[in-house]
């Protein structure tokens, strides 16, 4: 069974013919958007105002239109310029901050629905609605083609702003972030006279610079992409199976399950420092170790358990004595070794979706704060990770700390090539708040800001590039950075999602969204 965005991240669950359209712009046809507004009066607006996944944020907007293709999107977006009203964008729904769940926002364009997944013969690529969740992209690359993409563990994510913000997944340590798979998009945009238009941007097309600043530029920046092109640079092939990775077959896999009850603060520093020093020393993409995605979740004290997740492509040479290795370098040196759980070695779909992120119909309420890691943490940080998960004040079974094993073919792409910057990195933290009721918001936010804070004390309580740091992942956006209560350092929060990319970003800002249409908290701003 699936578990859950909440499950995962708290560490709860253990042991159990696409439309062809030519790469120029084109005007604004007359037709309206299909299906009218849908405003508060309508039995369909509470469930689409819901759909986010952080129940901390529930906007209010003036209507929301289901868009289907690319003219709805067109018509949709040329009504609200028209009409002055701040416009969102909702695809999976899993934006962390209030990005689409604001107050201000007037207007949500829903993509649900516009999620057909086809070869496009023209652009030798998959064309993907941009209203797709991962879970129906894996099984129609898969079960169509054999084939698949190094896209993200949760299974509901739309691959909207997975895809812009830069996604990454358990098999990205083989086959590089997805936008190194992503040749272009379609895409709504508008012009200075505010005219809504259609453009299709590609990696080696007259619209290059708005491909490549949906390559970890994040979304909600430049326009509102209706559909994505798939095919991974390198490939020349004509023919789909041609275009993306192979899957694997089958994978292995198993659990390491830690008993907060016996881990002391010891036997945790030394725990992290196996787990950093491993993947420090096999980051590259030829490494026997390519396939291997070990998710470290480390929930809070009161959760009682937290757990290692590994996983291994079965068909690598040796993958048993692989597993076994790392599982031994894992726990080297700890006193009380925590309870191994062979999962075995079953097929590839079937086991990637078993051990991914499913949807819930009931979400949280969250905060999260993330960060890469060039390598490991010093030993005072590891420290203060425990301090903040044992803090006996502190009642959050459901909140965590997340390593992710990431780099590996990801940094053979130099830092520019892609707007996604991070290209020299061997892991992700998140830090996750979670809860249920409102009352307790100050509680749990307080928690989570001061658990960061005191990783990066050294930092002015943000991950400053240096030579550990890597900044921070625009898929999980954090407002925080671009408060100065929260981040001292003076370095600003662009500089930590895009490092030396944001000018760049900044001048195709200023030629695609010239009125700066598509903005929130932490859009880019146009020079």
């Amino acid at each position: 069974m699936p578990v859950s965005r909440r499950g995962l991240l708290a560490g709860t669950a253990v042991a159990g013919a696409a439309l062809a359209i030519p790469g120029t712009a084109s005007a604004a046809p007359a037709a309206a958007p299909f299906g009218p507004r849908i405003g508060p009066s309508d039995p369909r607006y509470q469930d689409l105002v819901t759909r986010g996944q952080n129940r901390r944020f529930v906007g209010k907007p003036d209507y929301i239109r289901v868009i289907r293709s690319p003219q709805d999107a067109v018509a949709a977006v040329q009504e609200a310029v028209r009409a002055g009203k701040r416009i969102a964008v909702r695809g999976g729904g899993h934006c962390f901050e209030d990005f689409v769940d604001s107050s201000d926002i007037e207007v949500v364009l829903d993509m649900s629905t516009n999620n057909d997944i086809t070869w496009d013969p023209q652009y030798r690529a998959f064309s993907v609605g941009s209203g797709a969740i991962l879970e129906n992209l894996y099984k129609e690359l898969f079960f169509g083609w054999g084939l698949t993409v190094p896209a993200g563990g949760c299974l509901g994510v739309g691959v909207g702003g997975h895809f812009a913000g830069g996604g990454y997944g358990p098999l990205s340590r083989k086959y590089g972030s997805v936008v190194d798979h992503l040749y272009g998009m379609e895409i709504v945009v508008v012009d200075a006279r505010g005219r809504a238009r259609i453009v299709v941007a590609t990696r080696d097309n007259e619209h290059r610079d708005l491909w490549w600043a949906h390559t970890g530029g994040g979304g909600g920046n430049f326009g509102v992409v209706v559909r994505y092109l798939l095919r991974s640079s390198g490939a020349t092939g004509r023919t789909p199976e041609e275009s993306l990775p192979k899957a694997p077959a089958s994978l292995r896999s198993t659990l390491l399950v830690y008993d907060w009850s016996k881990t002391t603060q010891a036997d945790f520093v030394r725990t992290m420092r196996n787990w950093f020093t491993f993947f420090e020393q096999h980051n590259t993409p030829d490494s026997p170790y390519a396939t291997l995605y070990a998710p470290f979740v480390i929930t809070q004290k009161k959760a009682g358990q937290f757990l290692l997740s590994t996983q291994i492509d079965a068909a690598a040479p040796d993958s048993e004595q692989l597993m076994n290795a790392f599982n031994a370098a894992i726990t080297a040196g700890v006193q009380v070794k925590p309870q191994t759980v062979d999962i075995g070695v079953g097929p590839f779909l079937h086991l990637t979706m078993a051990r991914s992120i499913g949807e819930t119909a009931t979400p949280s309420r969250g905060k999260y704060k993330a960060a890469y890691l060039k390598k490991g943490y010093a030993d005072e940080q590891i420290v203060a990770m425990y301090n903040a998960l044992t803090d006996p004040d502190y009642n959050g079974p459901d909140s965590s700390i997340l390593l992710v094993p990431y780099g590996g073919k990801v940094n053979t792409v130099p830092s520019d090539a892609t707007a996604a910057a991070q290209r020299d990195v061997v892991c992700k933290m998140v830090l996750t708040a979670s809860w249920d009721n409102p009352a307790d918001d100050a509680v749990h936010l307080a928690w989570a800001r001061k658990s960061y804070a005191d990783i990066y004390r050294d930092t002015g309580g943000v991950p400053v590039p240096n030579a550990i740091n890597a900044g921070s992942y625009i898929n999980y956006p954090d407002s925080d950075l671009a408060d100065p209560a929260y981040n001292k350092s003076g370095v600003p929060w662009h500089d930590l999602y895009y490092l030396g990319n944001y000018p760049r970003l900044q001048q195709i800002k200023a030629k695609w969204d010239p009125r700066n249409v598509f903005h929130h908290k932490l859009s880019i701003e146009p020079l």
